[in-house]
Formats: structure tokens, sequence, C-alpha cells
């Protein structure tokens, strides 16, 4: 049987953390940040866990 390949996307974009967590970035912060408060741009800027429901779809793209 052949390895399992990682998901070349989900690698670059979600982080594992020491005790096994998921963790993402949010999402609106690509562009048009003018239109956007600065409490808005900087709630969006901080990392936040997976949501419990894809978690266990997430593990499997990432080879866990």
């Amino acid at each position: 049987m052949p390895k399992m390949k990682t998901d070349s996307g989900a690698k670059k974009r979600i982080k594992i953390t020491g005790s096994g967590k998921l963790r993402r970035r949010k999402a609106f912060r690509g562009h048009l940040m003018e239109t956007k408060s600065s409490v808005r741009t900087r709630r969006l800027g901080r990392e936040t866990d997976i949501a419990p429901g894809i978690e266990k779809n997430i593990k499997r793209l990432m080879g866990l």
C-alpha cells in the first residue's frame, strides 16, 4: 500500500500545537483593509482553533 500524502494546501495553512490542537488564520484579512475598523483588523490578525466538526477531516489531510 502506498504512503499517504499530506495535503500541501493544508500543510501551508494549518499549524499543530504542542498539545495536538490545530490552529488556523482568520479570513477577510487579505485586502480592502481601509474599510475595516482597527478593532476588526486586530481581531482578524489573531489565530484561532479549527472548528470541532471538521477537525477529523483536517487531521486526515495533515496525515495525522
